[in-house]
């Protein structure tokens, strides 16, 4: 078995930090097999490591991102990669909405088939889109609006609530003409939200904004925070993270819901005293009966994080792959496989 990846963005050069040894070494633990490595991806001393490959054992190629042809999907690479194997399996839902030349290229070359995780993601993620049980809500949070603006536009054709928290809440009440302080508004993104907040009330989906928030005056550890109403938010001051009231409005609204799809923190939650309403949530969904899917990226981080992620029906392995999914957009990685229905 011959096993190919990448690690971090070295852009096409070799960065001693980002080799893939310290992996191979881990998955040997895990596997109770040694996986031997190769110091290239492609070329002469590969082709003989893979020649010497005993039917049963593993060997990890380096770091495809070392080649800028990697992300470039440049035919001979792929087709190089490809020269190595028999058959192709992606596994990497979480570059799947890249067309790069080991999500994409090899496929045009090999078999090309989804991996049991690959399959587990676009079945999960596949029923929220077609048919979740409800009532069904989506938990939304993270910096900005214009990050989720398909996001945001998909699930309003799906859901029956969206409940929004984090930075992109104050775009949101900015909209509404409310004050929100030194909080980060997007101003090119006023009068999307305020289309949205009307395509919510049209659709008869049940919009809920933070009732209350936790303010600071500074973005920084350590820093004193107070309890305010959302229509009181001081002129010298940040939203950081939502209020207990909304916390407790939040889980009202989630505990009615068969289904809940949450991307996006709560709050600034790398700073510990703005993580409250993030941790608070995530331990609700943690006992909740509904199934709950969170994405990936920053949400999946703060559920392993908590020790919470087997308490969850599925932890998305894709930040970029899940919003581009479940915006409905065709993923390159997915569409180039033989199995991709």
């Amino acid at each position: 078995m011959i096993l190919c990846s990448h690690l971090g963005r070295p852009k096409g050069k070799v960065v001693d930090n980002l080799r893939l040894a310290p992996v191979a070494s881990r998955l040997s633990e895990l596997m109770g097999e040694p996986v031997g490595t190769v110091p290239d991806c492609v070329g002469d001393e590969v082709e003989a490591g893979v020649r010497v490959l005993k039917e049963g054992h593993m060997l990890m190629l380096e770091n495809l991102r070392f080649h800028q042809e990697e992300e470039a999907n440049e035919p001979g690479f792929a087709a190089k990669l490809a020269g190595l194997a028999g058959v192709y399996v992606n596994d990497a839902f979480g570059t799947a909405h890249r067309a790069h030349s080991s999500t994409v290229g090899v496929a045009r070359h090999l078999p090309a088939v989804a991996g049991f995780l690959m399959a587990r993601e676009l079945e999960v993620l596949g029923r929220l889109l077609h048919e979740p049980e409800r009532p069904f809500a989506c938990l939304m949070g993270g910096a900005k609006v214009g990050d989720k603006i398909g996001l945001l536009r998909t699930m309003l054709t799906r859901v029956d609530a969206v409940l929004v928290g984090g930075g992109m809440a104050a775009t949101f009440l900015r909209a509404q003409g409310l004050e929100v302080g030194l909080s980060l508004i997007e101003d090119d993104r006023l009068t999307l939200a305020g289309e949205l907040l009307r395509e919510a009330e049209i659709r008869q989906v049940l919009l809920k904004l933070p009732v209350d928030a936790v303010v600071a005056g500074d973005i920084k550890a350590g820093v004193q925070t107070r309890v305010v109403p959302i229509t009181e938010v001081p002129s010298d001051s940040r939203v950081v993270d939502i209020g207990p009231g909304t916390i407790d409005l939040f889980r009202s609204k989630l505990a009615e819901c068969r289904t809940v799809m949450w991307n996006g923190p709560m709050g600034i939650y790398e700073i510990p005293e703005f993580a409250q309403g993030t941790r608070s949530l995530v331990s609700f969904l943690a006992t909740t009966e509904a199934n709950t899917v969170i994405g990936g990226g920053s949400s999946a981080e703060v559920v392993h994080d908590m020790g919470l992620a087997d308490r969850m029906t599925h932890v998305s392995t894709g930040g970029g792959a899940s919003l581009k999914f479940l915006e409905g957009a065709v993923l390159p990685g997915v569409n180039a496989l033989l199995d991709k229905e």
